[in-house]
């Protein structure tokens, strides 16, 4: 398919999802719905051994095994964020957005990885971010843990130690009582299911092999931390700032293959989202317990002494649940779920498939973006958002991620606005059911270092020049579009005014002219 015909198909889709929106009921923002970017630290900030920074896994990583990464990449120089904040928050004015999500680096900040020592630079960049965000009347959301660990910590052994509790404990104190003042949404720890599964199955940094032991270690030990800095933030700095403390769940939306594939789908929900979400959001708190029964049952045919994932003592549970203020959610994709069929080798991905004996799939009608685990189905979204709902009750939702990966460096990325209007669209009709969503986070900002796929896959609503000295940033038609989405506040007319305009400026798009959608 030639180039002008892929754009003509995505102006179709396009379309057509613009004319189903205009008779699907009220799709204006309602008020108080913020708008936003993200991006996380090792990904944008560079300037990896700048000052007095301490060495991240990341650093160790990608220095000492440069070929894990598709292109031989690191994030040594990234976006360079660390020289040009200034620019990062002039995107943002541009984009209009009502906030930025951003990560501290846990190293930046305690060059050691202990609270012993502060770094006045580290501290110094920090401020001089938050500071420039609330001048332009843009909300600072700060992350404190995206996935750079300081790497001595990871010597004593990182997030399989219990010690890492309280090490994680006296970082949050650090920047609660630094920027507590300024931050009104803090995140903990960035999708506990990349930290455990991904970093215990060599698909992210530190890059070890230990999916039966390690990474259920790094389970208890991810929810044990995350709930001693919520705690400390509620008794302590709460009454100081008023501020609000959840973290960011990674929740693919899965759905049976057939209707005798449910109890797999149900299970492969709590193998991904309820083990993180189970202990913090649901009544009766710890693991969810058929995921346990099973998980139990593997060990012990495996002939382990001792439950694989670590159980809580009542204590622990009572200590975790109810550990949030709200949900957040990072959401991509939807995948279909069905038993292993007798003989069948493997499963897709690496997310614990085996340890329940099922097969992730696509369904063949959904369209694949850049690789075939990022299936495109914008109502697994819905589906989504109302099973969180009804699951745990919960009464407030702000997704924290979504966006579209591509592998060009096309400033006429129609497909990543069909991708977030889609996706908006589905979050508006929650909302027009009583799903009270606070806000949207598109991923990301500007193409950044995208962990081992380097700078091959961009996602970026603004286009990074990784050649340049300077790390030009060029805005993409989905900024001029997101732009206009955070001025008109609705999905509907206004944006079908918008994308006209794109047609009359592009010939790839010119046959949008004559459709009028």
């Amino acid at each position: 398919m030639s180039f002008g015909n892929k754009m003509y198909v995505s102006a179709l889709v396009f379309c057509i999802v613009i004319s189903v929106a205009r008779c699907s009921g009220n799709l204006g923002f309602p008020p108080g719905f913020k708008l936003g970017v993200a991006t996380a630290s090792y990904q944008v900030e560079g300037a990896w051994n700048v000052s007095d920074k301490g060495e991240s896994i990341w650093d160790r990583l990608l220095h000492t095994q440069p070929s894990l990464s598709a292109d031989g990449s690191n994030g040594d120089v990234a976006c360079d964020s660390y020289h040009l904040w200034r620019r990062d928050i002039e995107m943002a004015v541009e984009l209009g957005v009502d906030m930025y999500r951003f990560s501290i680096s846990w190293p930046r900040l305690l060059p050691s990885g202990f609270a012993n020592y502060v770094s006045e630079d580290g501290k110094r960049y920090y401020n001089n971010l938050i500071d420039g965000l609330l001048e332009k009347g843009i909300e600072p959301v700060v992350t404190l843990y995206h996935w750079d660990l300081p790497q001595y910590l990871q010597d004593l052994g990182g997030w399989a130690n219990p010690l890492i509790v309280d090490w994680f404990a006296d970082y949050a104190r650090v920047a609660y009582t630094l920027f507590g003042d300024r931050i009104k949404t803090w995140l903990t720890l960035n999708e506990p299911l990349i930290i455990c599964d991904g970093g215990y199955n060599k698909l992210w940094a530190p890059y070890l092999d230990d999916l039966k032991v390690a990474a259920f270690l790094c389970n208890k030990n991810v929810m044990m931390a995350h709930a001693k800095a919520y705690r400390m933030y509620d008794e302590e700095f709460r009454p100081l700032y008023q501020g609000k403390v959840s973290f960011p769940n990674i929740f693919f939306w899965f759905e049976p293959e057939t209707p005798a594939d449910a109890e797999a789908a149900v299970l492969t929900r709590q193998m991904w989202h309820d083990r993180y979400a189970h202990p913090v959001f649901s009544q009766a708190g710890g693991w969810p317990p058929e995921l346990e029964k099973v998980l139990l049952a593997n060990g012990k045919r495996e002939g382990y002494p001792y439950p694989r994932l670590p159980p809580f003592t009542q204590e622990e549970i009572n200590y975790v649940k109810g550990t949030y203020d709200f949900y957040a959610l990072n959401h991509y994709t939807t995948r279909l779920v069905r038993r292993v069929k007798p003989g069948e080798a493997g499963s897709w991905i690496f997310y614990g498939s085996e340890e329940i004996n099922v097969a992730i799939v696509n369904d063949p009608s959904w369209t694949t973006a850049v690789t075939d685990w990022f299936a495109i189905n914008p109502t697994g979204l819905r589906k989504q958002l109302h099973w969180i709902n009804s699951t745990y009750g919960i009464s407030d939702i702000l997704i924290t991620e979504n966006g579209l990966p591509t592998f060009e460096k096309d400033l006429l990325d129609v497909n990543r606005i069909t991708y977030i209007r889609s996706y908006l669209e589905q979050i508006l009709l929650a909302i027009n059911d009583g799903i009270n969503v606070m806000g949207y986070t598109a991923w990301s900002l500007m193409d950044n270092f995208e962990w081992l796929a380097g700078y091959t896959v961009k996602y970026g609503l603004y286009d990074v020049d990784f050649t340049s000295p300077n790390r030009t940033r060029t805005p993409r038609e989905s900024a001029r579009y997101f732009s206009n989405l955070t001025k008109t506040r609705t999905l509907t007319d206004d944006n079908i005014y918008y994308l006209r305009n794109v047609t009359k400026n592009t010939k790839a798009l010119k046959t949008l002219a004559i459709m009028e959608c």
